[in-house]
């Protein structure tokens, strides 16, 4: 909507032509900034409670630039993913505020303050190779106003390193699960704790693992009742949904 719709929607309010309520579904509904390359949904957070996020992997450096230059000058947050090094830097030069997190590959721009849940969210790993995508996960998690705890390098091959930490993952409120290889440690975890798992399978692995398509079927026909999964790698996706059920 542009100064002129939101004008006349103000007028009709005061005039008694629209209510409030009435109002507030217009506005739900319109508002989005058109760059010409890209539609920006300035009031998606208005309407789902998270901003739109940025995915820059495919995009030019000019293009995203352009992009949180424009959200900037809202009052929401700014989450950019898969952003590589020179994305990150050539940003930042306009945005100098702008933090980036490297090995999750996230850009973001904090414009106000959130409510932090009390409750937690157990990222967990079942090696160290996964840590990059269980970072893009744990990043993601605390930036949309979540504690985060992370316990790396966890795998069923040495089942005793998840043992010890079962009493910490047991006061988390949801426990993201991330595996390459053959995927069993959201299986492991989902017939051990009573809370919602997300299982994110990775493109870790030899040959057989087929870029994350083993771990990926695995998991989708897991025994331990009541795993999600995301798609191969993805660790935003599973970030997302955990805080969405942390803050139910």
């Amino acid at each position: 909507m542009n100064a002129e719709g939101l004008r006349k929607l103000l007028n009709d309010i005061k005039d008694g032509k629209k209510g409030v309520d009435e109002a507030m579904e217009t506005l739900r509904d319109f508002p989005y900034t058109d760059l010409g390359f890209a539609r920006i949904d300035t009031h998606r957070e208005f309407r789902t409670g998270y901003p739109e996020i940025v995915y820059c992997a495919g995009k030019t450096m000019e293009q995203v630039r352009t992009i949180f230059e424009v959200m900037s000058r809202s009052e929401n947050n700014i989450i950019g993913t898969r952003a590589d090094r020179p994305t990150a830097e050539y940003v930042m030069q306009n945005l100098p505020e702008v933090v980036y997190y490297e090995q999750a590959r996230i850009l973001s721009l904090s414009r106000k303050v959130l409510v932090i849940s009390p409750e937690s969210i157990a990222v967990i790993t079942a090696g160290t190779s996964d840590i990059p995508v269980a970072e893009e996960a744990a990043v993601t998690a605390e930036l949309l106003g979540n504690n985060v705890l992370r316990i790396y390098d966890a795998g069923v091959a040495g089942i005793h390193r998840l043992v010890d930490k079962l009493p910490e993952i047991k006061k988390c409120r949801v426990a993201i699960v991330i595996a390459g290889m053959e995927g069993a440690l959201a299986s492991v975890i989902g017939g051990l704790v009573n809370m919602p798992v997300i299982a994110v399978p990775t493109s870790v692995g030899y040959g057989a693992s087929f870029e994350g398509l083993s771990a990926l079927l695995s998991m989708l026909t897991s025994c331990a009742a009541g795993i999600m999964v995301v798609n191969i790698d993805n660790g935003f996706g599973a970030g997302f949904s955990a805080s969405r059920i942390n803050k139910l």
